[in-house]
Order: C-alpha cells, then sequence, then structure tokens
C-alpha cells in the first residue's frame, strides 16, 4: 500500500512542476531589429552565424536600412526561406 501511495505521490509532484514550468518555458522573446543589431544580437537569430551577422550589417551601411523581412534578401545567403523562419522574430 505504501509503495502504490509513494507512486502517486510522485506523479502528482511531477505532474505539478511540468505544469508550472509551461508558462515560463513559452515566454515571448522580444523581436530583434535588423536595422540597430549588433552581430552579437543578429547571432542569436536562427539561421544567422557570424558570417551572415557581419553581412547584415555591412548591407545595411552600405545599402541603407532594410524596411521589411524581404529585404534581407539584399543579403549574400540568406534566401526566402530564412526569412520566412525570421519572420516573426525581427522588427525594422
Amino acid at each position: 500500500m505504501k509503495i502504490i501511495t509513494k507512486g502517486w505521490l510522485a506523479a502528482l509532484l511531477i505532474t505539478t512542476c511540468l505544469g508550472l514550468s509551461s508558462p515560463l518555458l513559452a515566454q515571448q522573446v522580444a523581436p530583434i531589429n535588423i536595422n540597430t543589431a549588433d552581430a552579437a544580437l543578429l547571432e542569436e537569430l536562427p539561421g544567422i552565424g557570424p558570417s551572415r551577422a557581419e553581412a547584415i550589417i555591412q548591407e545595411r551601411e552600405t545599402n541603407g536600412e532594410f524596411t521589411s523581412a524581404d529585404d534581407l534578401t539584399r543579403v549574400s545567403g540568406i534566401g526566402n526561406a530564412t526569412v520566412e523562419g525570421l519572420k516573426d522574430q525581427i522588427e525594422f
């Protein structure tokens, strides 16, 4: 009888902990402004490593600010698939 009670208590404890942690795991992250972010911040975006981050900065310094996500295709190595993955995580 005690073994069954301990098992149910452990399951209840685990379920409660998971239920309380879910809102913390689902927190929204503020979008990154492509026109003001430094290389380190840009690298936090999926698919953007050090070389692409530097390319984004170089492109905006050379040809002006980005006005839409689609403008990122001006950067070598960033295509439509990457842009689609970034749309919810960037701002201008």
